[in-house]
């Protein structure tokens, strides 16, 4: 049932009710929608601010590590008088300075095999912030097998890489990268950097790939992965076709739980091995 909008809030999403694409009936969707975003770190930061200002009524967030200084130069939704707390206590101080409609649900524990069921369950859309290849394949396979759509976002040195995944007919992460790569194979940003504004770029496509899920409008990156060079400010894109052989897509796995999302993810069964 669309929530009626007071006159503060026509006030607030103005901008967005003049649009006819989104109108007092899409912002009411916005402000009765559920999302979830695992991580508060460089992605999550404009994902969670973005979000909160569009008016997306209750957002979840999910991350077990507390703000750093090293975090700051661009983990923007933190400050220096963040340091030492919870990340997900920190977004959620943020998000109600910012926007008071906004119902914050911070999850202050890691992502696993154990909780990801039970977290998602309460959750239209997820956006994965995540920054380790063992929680990119959890998120995946947790949302491809309960069809809850989610938008995935990695981030490293000048290049990024966004797509999103909508279920259905369509392919899942695993279709793209069947398995993690070896273990010290790919660096990350502890160990290479990645410039401070990189992840402003890559969370705001995540964070607008999550409005058109939630307003059903428009078309999302499912099918295509966007990659993103700030080197030379160019933009490519591929596609990603659904593998028939797909563990998870194939419905040859029924829960996370039977899977050891350690090294490199697979799934080994007597299903999955020739």
């Amino acid at each position: 049932m669309p929530l009626s909008l007071d006159a503060t809030q026509l006030d607030r999403y103005s901008r967005h009710i003049i649009m006819d694409e989104i109108g007092p009936a899409g912002q009411s969707t916005l402000l009765d929608s559920r999302v979830l975003c695992v991580g508060a770190g460089g992605l999550g930061s404009p994902i969670i601010q973005y979000l909160a200002a569009a008016g997306v009524g209750t957002l979840g967030i999910a991350d077990d590590d507390v703000v750093e200084r090293s975090n700051l130069q661009r983990q923007i939704i933190h400050a220096d008088a963040d340091v030492g707390v919870s990340k997900a206590e920190s977004a959620r101080s943020y998000v109600e300075r910012l926007n008071p409609d906004v119902t914050v649900e911070p999850h202050e524990v890691r992502v696993t095999s154990e909780n990801i069921e039970s977290l998602i369950a309460d959750y239209d859309i997820v956006v994965d912030g995540s920054d380790n290849f063992a929680t990119r394949y959890l998120v995946n396979d947790a949302c491809t097998l309960a069809g809850v759509p989610f938008t995935h976002g990695a981030i490293l040195r000048f290049e990024g890489q966004v797509t999103t995944f909508e279920g259905g007919d369509g392919p899942c992460y695993r279709c793209l990268f069947p398995e993690a790569p070896e273990p010290g194979t790919v660096p990350n940003c502890a160990e290479v950097g990645v410039l401070g504004v990189l992840p402003g770029v890559v969370g705001s496509i995540q964070a607008t790939e999550t409005l058109k899920l939630a307003l059903e409008y428009g078309e999302t990156l499912d099918g295509r992965l966007l990659f993103y060079d700030a080197s030379d400010t160019s933009f490519d894109e591929v596609p990603i076709q659904r593998r028939p052989d797909c563990p998870v897509c194939g419905g040859r796995i029924d829960s996370v739980r039977e899977v050891e999302y350690t090294d490199s993810c697979a799934i080994h069964s007597s299903e999955t091995t020739s």
